[in-house]
């Protein structure tokens, strides 16, 4: 156990650590007579004074144990993964991961077959990253086993033990080395475990497009996301994974950009900036990575935007562009643009474009198809021909005409023969 003025006291004061939700938990928990404490990310996140999200536990009972406790105890138990000791318990509508330590018996680069320990340096043993080995305590202790928390000022993504060893076990985490880098990690990677990368860089084709996708999008939305995607580029595993020659250093300004104009990041169209080209076909990159609909079409819509987003500062000629891409999707190809060009991040014609599509509300057309049958227009091509002509006149005068005005200009229209 490893624990300092600073990292008791962010522990101890953690909010998430007194819910009632997770006090019920470790209520039930310790009805089984055995220990348990958090793991991961939370704590090492609350060490580091960043958000918690998902909040993981592991004990010493065994799955069935956990799951009699939490049902004793009025708590939801689900078998989320039992071959892997994993029980999901739900109190108050939280959920939480509660996992019995273990050791690895086999592995074979994807899978492990594991047993079950009440040895705590045992199940640290297994885990990928020093810092990812940390536990508290329900009070806030700390306990760290295996010395991680030194690695986290100053920070330092280091893997455990063997580093190629801990490769052979699951080879995806090659690229978790690289998003934990980009995430927690300093200015340079850890050079014994890029080096333990390099070094088994022929395991990494195991890894299932799923699973690349995942830590692909999280690596993405990390600041330092530019800095690692060129180590990866330099070391010969970004082209691989994306099939394509990337630019980080279009992703670099992006980022640039995103911080000057206090812009939440995306990792779609990080992504877009990272691999993408104006003539690209962003088909093959959503199906490389296997991205689920959503992430397709707006890597489609940044795609499709890129040439047809105006470099013009005329606010008539912006309305009509957000007009035509909806606001969300003509900022996202926006940004890249600006990403792609050598405008600084806080250039002012950008800023102004920006600023109106996240100011402006697109307005509707105020007629519809049934304007035009109410006009005796037989039903067909001829509808969408004579709406697509006032709307069309309708962006040209700035959207100012209202509904009389694109009525006259439909009868106009549909007396011309």
């Amino acid at each position: 156990m490893a624990s300092g003025p600073d990292t008791s006291e962010r522990l101890r004061a953690a909010t998430w650590l007194k819910t009632p939700a997770i006090g019920k938990v470790f209520a039930a928990l310790a009805t089984t007579g055995g220990e348990s404490r958090v793991v991961g990310g939370a704590v090492r996140n609350a060490l580091l004074g960043l958000p918690v999200g998902d909040v993981d536990i592991a004990t010493t009972a065994t799955p069935d144990a956990v799951t009699q406790a939490a049902k004793r105890a009025g708590l939801k138990a689900i078998p989320t993964g039992i071959a892997h000791g994993t029980v999901t318990v739900v109190a108050d509508g939280t959920s939480f991961e509660v996992t019995t330590l273990r050791r690895d018996v086999t592995t074979d680069g994807r899978h492990a077959t594991v047993a079950f320990t009440d040895d705590w340096a045992l199940d640290a043993s297994r885990r990928d990253f020093t810092i990812n080995a940390l536990y508290c305590d329900p009070d806030g202790a700390l306990y760290d086993p295996l010395g991680g928390a030194v690695d986290l000022d100053p920070p330092r993504v280091r893997f455990i033990g063997d580093a190629r060893a801990r490769i052979r076990e699951d080879y995806l985490r090659i690229l978790r080395f690289f998003r934990f880098s980009a995430h927690y990690g300093g200015d340079a990677l850890d050079l014994a475990g890029l080096a333990a990368c390099d070094a088994e860089r022929a395991g990494f084709v195991r890894v299932s497009a799923e699973r690349v996708r995942t830590e692909m999008l999280k690596l993405l939305a990390a600041n330092r996301a530019a800095r690692v995607c060129a180590e990866m580029q330099a070391h010969g595993f970004l082209t691989g994974i994306l099939a394509v020659a990337p630019s980080p250093g279009r992703l670099a300004r992006l980022i640039d950009i995103e911080i000057a104009n206090e812009l939440p990041p995306n990792s779609i169209r990080r992504l877009a900036a990272l691999a993408l080209h104006p003539e690209a076909d962003p088909s093959r990159l959503a199906e490389r990575l296997r991205l689920a609909g959503e992430e397709r079409d707006r890597l489609a819509k940044i795609a499709h935007g890129w040439v047809q987003t105006t470099s013009a500062d005329d606010n008539r000629a912006v309305r009509r562009a957000i007009f035509r891409a909806r606001p969300a999707h003509y900022r996202d190809t926006l940004l890249v643009v600006w990403a792609d060009g050598s405008a600084t991040a806080s250039d002012d014609g950008f800023r102004r474009r920006l600023a109106l599509a996240s100011t402006w509300l697109p307005p509707k057309l105020p007629i519809s198809g049934d304007d035009v049958l109410a006009r005796g227009i037989a039903g067909g091509p001829e509808i969408g021909r004579l709406l697509s002509a006032v709307e069309a006149w309708w962006m040209e005068a700035d959207f100012v005409p209202d509904r009389s005005a694109c009525l006259d200009k439909l009868a106009r229209l549909a007396a011309v023969p």
